[in-house]
C-alpha cells in the first residue's frame, strides 16, 4: 500500500480553500469509447446487488422456520455495513498499491473474498437455517437455528459489498471520460437493482415448488429448482470467475485532462477524517443528522414486520418477492419523472408531501395484514388479494421513491463541489442508518408487546418456550390476544404525525439557506507538480 500522493508531488504549504463557485459547469455527454467502461460498470454494481439480494431472502426464509421477531432483529445487523461505511471509507480512499491500481487494490481482493464467503457459505447454510420441514413442523426446529453465525456471516458479505461499493464509485470517476461521469449513478442504481433482483426475487421463486411447479415443471417435484446452498455456490464462482477477468483485463488508468479530468487536491485519511468532523460540527449539518436519524421511524413498523405477518398468515414468500418484478418498470420512470419537481431550490417540498401518503399507506397495510386471516385458508390466496397487496404496496413505493429522490436531490444540492464524494457519503451513510436502527428496534419489540395465552390452561400465558411447550404438550396452542404489530402500527402513526409537525418547520428552515452556509473552510496540502 501507498500514499496516495505521486510521487512527483509535494506539499508545499498550508492554505485556507474558499467556498467554491456554485456555478456548475455542464458537459455534453459522449459515449464513444466508454460503451465497454459502462457495461464493466454495470457489471460490478449487479454483482454487488447479489449479496444484499440474498441477505434480504434470508428473514423469508428464518419466517418460514420459526425464527421469532427477537431472532429476526438479531439477523436485521447483517444489512448495517452500508449505513456504516462512512467510517472506512477514507482507509479505502487513501491506500491503495500504485502498480495494480487505486480501486483495483481494494476490488480484486474484495471480490475474491464475497466468492470464497459464498462457497464456504454454501456447504454450511442449509445446517445454521435449521433442517429443511414444511410449513408445519417449522416451529419444531426454530431452536436449531444458528442465528448469530448467520448474522456474521452476512454482515461479512454486506461488509466486503459495501467496500467494494466505495471502490467502484471511485473507479467510476476516472474509468469514464469526465463527460459521462453522470451516467455511473445509472450504472449504480440499475445495476445495483439487477444483483439485488437476482439475489432476492429470483432466488425465492426458482427455490418454490410451488412457483417451480406451476409455471417452470412439466411434472411436479417436493422441491424447487435450487436451494439456498447451490444458489450460494453458482454465484460464489461467478464472483470468483468474473473478478480474475477484471484483475487480468481490465488496465487501471489515472485521471489525464485528455479525457476531461481536472485536477484536484487530494486528502489523506487524517485530513479525510478531520474534513468529515468538521462538516458535522455545522449547525445545519447538526440539524439535517437529526432529521435523517428520526424521519424514518414512523414508517418502521410497516416497513419491517408487515411483510413477516403475511408470511405468518399464510401468504406464500416467493409470492411476495413477485410482487417487485411489476413494479421493476415503475421504480424506472419514477425517479426520471420525480426529478422534474426537485431539480429547483427547494426539492424537499416533494419529500415533504409524501409523507402523509406514506402514513396513510402504512395504515392500509396494516389494514390488510388485519383482514388476511380470513381471506387466505390452507395457503390459498385469491387473486384479488394480490390486487390489492400489489395496489397497496406500488402506492407505497411511488411515495417512498419521491422521498429518496428528493433527499437525494437536496444532498446533491448542498454538499461542497470541492469534496463532493465525502459530503455526499456522509450524508448518504446517515440516511441509511437512518432507516436501519428503527427496523432493528421494531423487530426487537414485536415479541415483547406480544400477549398470547394457552387456549386450554388458563394461567399459561405462553411467555416462554416452557411455557409453549407445555401448552402444546397439553393439547392446546397458544393464540395471540394482543399482537404487537398493531401496538407498534399505532405509535409509529403517532410518531409519523408528531414528527411531521416538527420536521416540515426544520426543513424549509434548511432549504431557505444560502448554499455557503452548507461550505466549511477546511485546511489542506496545495499539491503541484516539482
Amino acid at each position: 500500500m501507498s500514499n496516495r500522493r505521486k510521487k512527483n508531488e509535494r506539499p508545499d504549504h498550508e492554505t485556507l480553500l474558499p467556498p467554491v463557485d456554485d456555478e456548475d459547469k455542464h458537459e455534453k455527454s459522449d459515449l464513444r469509447g466508454d460503451w465497454g467502461n459502462i457495461a464493466i460498470l454495470f457489471f460490478l454494481y449487479l454483482l454487488q446487488g447479489i449479496p444484499i439480494g440474498l441477505a434480504s431472502a434470508i428473514p423469508m426464509l428464518l419466517q418460514n422456520r420459526g425464527a421469532s421477531y427477537k431472532q429476526q432483529a438479531e439477523f436485521s445487523f447483517a444489512h448495517w455495513p452500508f449505513s456504516l461505511k462512512l467510517l472506512w471509507a477514507p482507509i479505502v480512499d487513501s491506500l491503495f498499491w500504485k502498480r495494480f491500481g487505486r480501486r483495483k487494490s481494494w476490488l480484486i481482493p474484495t471480490q475474491y473474498l464475497i466468492g470464497i464467503f459464498m462457497l464456504v457459505l454454501s456447504l454450511h447454510v442449509n445446517r445454521w437455517l435449521g433442517a429443511e420441514t414444511s410449513d408445519s413442523e417449522s416451529t419444531e426446529h426454530s431452536s436449531t437455528l444458528n442465528i448469530p453465525l448467520l448474522t456474521v456471516i452476512f454482515f461479512m458479505l454486506n461488509f466486503l459489498a459495501a467496500t467494494q461499493d466505495i471502490a467502484v464509485d471511485g473507479w467510476a470517476l476516472t474509468m469514464l471520460k469526465r463527460c459521462n461521469v453522470g451516467h455511473a449513478s445509472t450504472c449504480n442504481s440499475v445495476g445495483q437493482t439487477a444483483g439485488y433482483f437476482l439475489g432476492y426475487v429470483a432466488f425465492m421463486a426458482l427455490e418454490s415448488a410451488e412457483f417451480c411447479n406451476s409455471y417452470l415443471r412439466s411434472e411436479p417435484a417436493p422441491e424447487g429448482l435450487v436451494n439456498l446452498s447451490g444458489y450460494l455456490w453458482f454465484w460464489g464462482l461467478v464472483f470468483l470467475v468474473t473478478t480474475t477477468l477484471v484483475a487480468l483485463g481490465k488496465r487501471e488508468f489515472t485521471p489525464s485532462l485528455d479525457r476531461g479530468h481536472e485536477e484536484h487536491l487530494e486528502l489523506d485519511i487524517k485530513q479525510t477524517y478531520r474534513l468529515l468532523l468538521d462538516i458535522v460540527k455545522m449547525k445545519p449539518i447538526l440539524t439535517l443528522v437529526a432529521i435523517l436519524l428520526t424521519a424514518k421511524a414512523g414508517f418502521a413498523a410497516c416497513d419491517a414486520v408487515t411483510s413477516l405477518k403475511l408470511i405468518d398468515a399464510g401468504v406464500p414468500k416467493d409470492k411476495l418477492a413477485l410482487l417487485v418484478v411489476p413494479l421493476v418498470p415503475l421504480q424506472i420512470i419514477l425517479p426520471l419523472a420525480i426529478s422534474k419537481y426537485t431539480a429547483g431550490t427547494r426539492p424537499m417540498e416533494v419529500y415533504l408531501k409524501a409523507i402523509p401518503y406514506r402514513i396513510g399507506l402504512t395504515l392500509a397495510a396494516a389494514g390488510i395484514v388485519w383482514i388476511t386471516p380470513a381471506i387466505v385458508r390452507d395457503h390459498h390466496v385469491p387473486y384479488y388479494y394480490y390486487g390489492m397487496l400489489l395496489t397497496n404496496y406500488g402506492l407505497y413505493q411511488i411515495a417512498l421513491y419521491s422521498m429518496f429522490v428528493a433527499v437525494m436531490a437536496f444532498f446533491a444540492r448542498i454538499s461542497d463541489p470541492a469534496v463532493g464524494g465525502t459530503y455526499m457519503t456522509l450524508l448518504n451513510t446517515l440516511s441509511n442508518l437512518g432507516g436501519n436502527w428503527p427496523t432493528t428496534v421494531v423487530l426487537w419489540l414485536v415479541d415483547y408487546l406480544t400477549w398470547k395465552r394457552c387456549s386450554n390452561a388458563a394461567g399459561n400465558d405462553c411467555s416462554d418456550e416452557t411455557l409453549k411447550d407445555a401448552c402444546v404438550t397439553g393439547g392446546g396452542k397458544c393464540a395471540i390476544t394482543i399482537d404487537g404489530y398493531y401496538i407498534e402500527i399505532f405509535v409509529c402513526l403517532l410518531y409519523g404525525l408528531l414528527w411531521y409537525r416538527w420536521g416540515s418547520s426544520k426543513i424549509r428552515q434548511l432549504q431557505e439557506l444560502p448554499l455557503k452556509a452548507w461550505r466549511v473552510a477546511r485546511k489542506v496540502p496545495r499539491v503541484h507538480s516539482s
